[in-house]
């Protein structure tokens, strides 16, 4: 009688939803259940069937068109660390998708529509220990994950591949997805990867640093001709590529890391807009980074952003690169090239007169480099990075903001160092920096920096020990990195930053760090008078009435607009 009442308690629900068989497929694993013995055992626990929530994140929206600004970025590189802020993917409090039966009661009594918003904010293990409870839960939940679009996931190294593929067969409309990998990568993901996301857009692959990536050459160039849709592919841990045609007419991102000795590397991607590849620091690379560039500019005539990190740039590669006319280049990043020298630059000012980011960070650029480009990109030239250029001192960097009126964002972290300062320092701007030589001149010791500007908002000086007098004027300068300037005097400081919202002074003298205080909590404390002005009876002039005098009272909204002054951090760690 028990179990009798039992199903005709849930009769509505069949009714309503309709009997359904169960799945051939076994739940834990994914593979046909019919001769099959799971070896992935599942404890009395209801949240032990899958990792932890900080092991996996779904969102889900409504379907609509994808953007490529929705992505969810990679952790930033260091070319890019003062680049403005980017979203940070889809919101699942913003989702527009909807229980499709309105306000109708489920089978225990709550409005569809409540729990539907409920398990929209429930991570993976939830939703799939929801689904136990019932056969209208189970519905409701598979809806759910039929309308994400974008999936966060964390693979242990314990988890096999047949879980990974059961999560993405739950979600055929993933248009996004970032994969953080604790285990082995290899072919056999990339295959689930392609079988269960049809309409993938969006990839990302991370690999930890206990993991290796075995994918090839051949496998990512397939895995990228038979996607049509996808747009953007990041990974990391590209050692095993060795040779490798990418062939898309969709992709129009790409973001390699950790290549190494490529034998080929061709992108034949005609609408490929951004491109991003970091060499390993090994020695003995035989990656031929002149051939490569040189074929971008046949393959790829679109592109704007361009950023290489590698040991093994040269003036030969930048030759390549101006010969490969690309007439939209807007970004260019040349990292850790130490062949790169003022004829780099005069290569790059005549061959691309638009650019608005420069980065040569590792570069021989020397003051004679600044003047050039100062001469040719003052009009555009918005971000120019200049870390670890030991040829470049204060003269050069009080000339270039100077002469470059629209300069938002300058780095020019271990620039101005004392003799004694061989390497980089990591910090949170710059993250880690792979350690390389720096050859420092005794005249780089107790030089004065002087800088006003009107539109300069990030300024970095880490690392620049050789610095002892600083005096900065700017009105829209917000965030300030001094770390380790150790020789900096307390007294030589002269901060006249009214929208100062961040000192960095990790590594920076007792006596410094009370002087930045000091200076960023008391500076321009006078508050702005706001007394109301009236003309006097022969219209002369206007002047400021008390509020007693006046007779007309201030607006209620005029005094909310009154903005207060947003209170400086000094950051020590």
């Amino acid at each position: 009688m028990q179990h009798f009442h039992t199903r005709s308690s849930n009769a509505s629900s069949q009714s309503k939803f309709g009997k359904k068989r169960g799945s051939y497929n076994c739940g834990r694993c994914g593979l046909p259940k019919k001769g099959h013995i799971c070896t992935i055992s599942t404890p009395a626990t209801s949240t032990s069937a899958t990792p932890s929530h900080s092991s996996l994140s779904v969102v889900a929206s409504a379907p609509s068109s994808f953007s490529a600004a929705g992505c969810p970025p990679l952790h930033p590189r260091r070319a890019l660390s003062f680049d403005d802020e980017e979203s940070d993917g889809l919101d699942p409090l913003e989702s527009t998708a909807v229980w499709p039966h309105g306000d109708d009661l489920d089978s225990s009594g709550l409005p569809g529509n409540v729990l539907w918003n409920v398990f929209k904010r429930l991570p993976p293990s939830g939703l799939l220990t929801a689904a136990k409870v019932s056969r209208g839960w189970r519905d409701m939940t598979k809806r759910l994950w039929k309308a994400a679009e974008e999936l966060r996931l964390r693979v242990p190294a314990s988890v096999q591949v047949g879980f990974v593929a059961s999560m993405l067969q739950k979600c055929p409309g993933i248009v996004s997805l970032s994969i953080v990998m604790e285990s082995d990568l290899d072919s056999t993901m990339l295959a689930c990867i392609a079988f269960s996301c049809p309409n993938l857009i969006f990839l990302e692959i991370l690999v930890s640093d206990s993991a290796v990536n075995r994918i090839t050459g051949t496998e990512l160039g397939r895995f990228v001709a038979d996607k049509k849709s996808l747009k953007s592919l990041k990974m990391e841990g590209c050692c095993s590529l060795g040779g490798f045609l990418l062939c898309s007419s969709s992709l129009s991102t790409i973001w390699l890391s950790d290549l190494y000795s490529h034998s080929k590397m061709v992108f034949n991607c005609p609408h490929l807009r951004e491109i991003s590849l970091k060499f390993s620091h090994r020695e003995n690379d035989s990656t031929d980074l002149a051939t490569m560039v040189e074929g971008l500019g046949r393959s790829c005539p679109r592109l704007q952003n361009i950023r290489i990190y590698s040991m093994q740039l040269s003036h030969t590669a930048v030759l390549a690169l101006t010969a490969a006319q690309l007439r939209g280049l807007r970004m260019l990043s040349l990292v850790s090239g130490s062949d790169v020298t003022d004829a780099s630059v005069a290569a790059i000012a005549s061959s691309y007169p638009n650019l608005e980011l420069l980065d040569l960070s590792g570069s021989s650029v020397s003051d004679s480099g600044i003047s050039m480009i100062c001469n040719v990109f003052s009009e555009t030239l918005t971000r120019l990075l200049l870390a670890l250029c030991p040829n470049v001192t204060s003269s050069g960097i009080q000339f270039a903001t100077a002469q470059l009126p629209h300069l938002e964002i300058m780095d020019c972290g271990m620039t101005i160092c004392e003799p004694d300062s061989g390497n980089p320092i990591a910090d949170e701007n710059n993250h880690k920096l792979q350690k390389m030589p720096i050859i420092t001149n005794l005249h780089l010791t107790n030089q004065k920096l002087i800088i006003k500007h009107s539109c300069l908002k990030k300024l970095s000086l880490w690392g620049c020990s050789g610095l002892d007098a600083l005096y900065l004027n700017c009105t829209q300068l917000k965030d300030l990195n001094l770390n380790s300037c150790r020789n900096l005097h307390p007294e030589r400081l002269l901060l006249q930053c009214p929208s100062l919202e961040n000192v960095h002074a990790s590594g920076c003298q007792d006596m410094l760090v009370g002087a930045i205080q000091s200076q960023v909590c008391n500076a321009f404390t006078d508050l702005e008078n706001n007394s109301p002005c009236k003309r006097l009876p022969d219209g002369s002039k206007r002047v400021r009435v008390p509020h007693l005098v006046n007779t007309e009272s201030l607006n209620e909204e005029t005094k909310r607009s009154r903005k207060k002054r947003r209170l400086c951090n000094v950051l020590l760690d």
